[in-house]
């Protein structure tokens, strides 16, 4: 008769199962001192030099590259051979993903260092007017940017939804077809030539003319394709259950999407219309033939040209005037207050999308 023995159900510490592995802290540890080491190099290299001649992205790369050999040699000398390919896999995955990251990282690095000598008040508090040397600041830039692109959001958004609420909700056929055609052509379309495209139709009224709300509908005609396509895409994932509930109930059908499918929809419906504003309010080249060029504050969207931060850069890298280095803090200080006004509306998209999301629990 053979006798079942009962095993105890608990391992001793250090048995087969965790023996020959590398502690959970060890790729950090590793991944932290190989950059510290890089950086360490760089610094010394860069010894004398100004902060922002510092090679941030060389340093992260070649602190990513120690690391990951570093890491392989050591699981294949410690841990078995699945283990270390497995962990070479990963090094292989982490570096691409390292290389996509290096230019976001070297652009902040190179904005900020460059940029924060100008971050002060007299920046947001005085215009370029009868500024010639040193001095001056971007208030004018600033409040054309937010008026132009606050236009192009009043302008972009009702047609934009609209049309996608047509799309997903009516449209059937050729005329819907037709319609996504030319919205997906529009998407592909250069921005200069939507400012083109605006100064040809102004041009028949009135020759020469530049004003901000030129700017507003040039931009417009870049936002509103992405508002289509990314509510489309919101207004799809609705599910058909709630529009059947709703019609079950006798609501009609223009009042389930008002009180049903756009409530469901609107956090991904806002983060698609704040990526859009982040994609136009950097543009410069419809707004160097719509809005023009002016050195003075100016809040009439309908009346004379505005100036708008990412023409503001362009102006004073391309005319510096007499002081080449106080226009160049300028220009790199109006392009971080860009950096920050996109991040700032990022932000409010990830809280509103939080916010306003349909909460499913009880």
């Amino acid at each position: 008769m053979t006798t079942l023995t009962r095993t105890n159900a608990k391992t001793p510490v250090g048995n087969s199962l965790t023996a020959g592995q590398l502690p959970a802290w060890m790729p950090w540890a590793l991944l932290a001192a190989s950059l510290v080491l890089s950086t360490a190099v760089f610094a010394i290299m860069n010894s004398g030099g100004e902060v922002a001649d510092f090679n941030i992205a060389g340093a992260v790369f070649i602190g990513v590259i120690i690391f990951a050999i570093v890491l392989v040699v050591l699981s294949s000398v410690v841990e078995t051979r699945r283990r270390a390919a497995d962990r070479l896999a990963t090094v292989l995955v982490s570096i691409a993903f390292t290389i996509a990251l290096l230019p976001l990282i070297s652009l902040l690095f190179t904005v900020i260092a460059d940029g924060i000598a100008r971050f002060d008040p007299m920046f947001f508090s005085y215009s370029m007017r009868n500024v010639v040397g040193e001095g001056g600041g971007a208030i004018h830039a600033i409040y054309g940017t937010l008026i132009v692109t606050g236009w192009a959001t009043l302008i972009s958004v009702p047609i934009g939804l609209m049309t996608s609420i047509y799309l997903v909700e009516y449209g059937r056929g050729r005329i819907a077809k037709l319609i996504t055609f030319f919205v997906d052509v529009m998407t592909g379309i250069p921005s200069i030539v939507a400012g083109l495209f605006i100064v040809a139709v102004v041009a028949l009224v009135n020759p020469g003319l530049n004003t901000g709300f030129m700017g507003s509908v040039a931009l417009s005609v870049l936002m509103i394709p992405v508002v289509v396509r990314s509510s489309e895409e919101m207004l799809r994932l609705v599910p058909n259950e709630l529009r059947e509930a709703s019609y079950a109930l006798g609501v009609p059908k223009w009042l389930t999407i008002v009180k049903v499918v756009l409530p469901t929809s609107i956090a991904g419906i806002t983060t698609g219309i704040m990526l859009s504003i982040s994609r136009v309010i950097g543009e410069t080249a419809p707004l160097l033939l719509t809005a023009g060029f002016t050195q003075s504050l100016n809040v009439d969207a309908f009346d004379n040209a505005m100036m708008t931060l990412p023409v503001f850069v362009y102006d004073q890298f391309q005319n510096p005037g007499t002081n080449i280095a106080a226009a160049l803090e300028r220009a790199w200080a109006g392009a971080l207050t860009l950096i920050i006004i996109v991040m700032a509306l990022n932000l409010i998209a990830r809280f509103v999308a939080k916010k306003f999301a349909p909460k499913f629990g009880r």
